[in-house]
């Protein structure tokens, strides 16, 4: 009985569609890379993820995930810490994540040692790069983190029926203003816009301090995805599997 439930798993396995994890940058795409998951990136532009997703056309998936860096809300987040979105908010709209998946994503983000909590995810078109407004989204949305592309990944798994969960690495607190060059950072492929960063520290030179602040932020967040990053593909095909 036992060797024809692990053929039955195992076929069940076998016959998932891929996952599809949705992040912002290349380096985010790098963590969550693995056995039967399709990473997809959004070079931190609303308009160009939109246009990959529509691209995709009927590809299947077996669930999509949101992925990557997020903005804190909630001044008890610090950099590195884990939100597991319980929803997502857009607009005014509030709609739930998947909560066998979510919880699943809790427990093995925790036993691989990192800081969890869970809470809704705004998604915006813009980033958050200030406090003020930062607050603004907090107290408006009831939100925890913010980032810019799980509102569009959720909308792409809702209308192709599949679960949908977003797990967030912390970056930058609540409290902390981000230099407006961060803005221009990632190229549309998600890779550091090296040679922009260069020249738009030679004009403003005074965003450097924020610049280096950023990357030591990001350092501890990029930690937390190194942990949970692997946990994608196995853990959650094997609870689809069993869905």
């Amino acid at each position: 009985m036992a060797r024809d439930y692990s053929r039955r798993s195992t076929a069940r396995l076998d016959a998932l569609a891929p996952i599809l994890v949705v992040v912002g940058m290349k380096r985010e795409a790098a963590c969550a890379a693995g056995e039967g998951v399709t990473t997809l990136c959004s070079g931190a532009n609303s308009a160009h993820l939109r246009r990959r997703l529509d691209a995709l056309g009927g590809a299947e998936f077996s669930a999509v995930v949101s992925f990557g860096l997020a903005g804190g809300l909630d001044h008890a987040l610090r950099p590195g810490h884990v939100v597991v979105a319980d929803a997502i908010v857009s607009g005014e709209a509030r709609r739930d994540t998947h909560s066998r998946l979510s919880s699943a994503l809790m427990k093995g983000a925790a036993a691989a040692g990192c800081k969890v909590a869970p809470g809704a995810i705004i998604g915006v078109d813009a980033p958050a790069m200030h406090p003020a407004a930062k607050a603004a989204l907090r107290e408006g949305a009831r939100a925890v983190a913010v980032d810019m592309e799980s509102h569009l990944a959720e909308y792409f798994a809702r209308r192709r029926n599949v679960p949908f969960v977003a797990l967030r690495a912390i970056s930058d607190p609540a409290a902390r203003a981000l230099p407006p060059l961060v803005a221009k950072a990632l190229t549309l492929d998600g890779d550091i816009h090296a040679l922009g960063l260069a020249r738009e520290l030679i004009r403003r030179p005074h965003q450097l301090g924020g610049m280096i602040r950023a990357g030591l932020d990001s350092r501890a967040a990029f930690v937390s995805l190194g942990r949970c990053g692997p946990l994608l593909g196995p853990l959650l095909r094997l609870m689809l599997a069993e869905l």
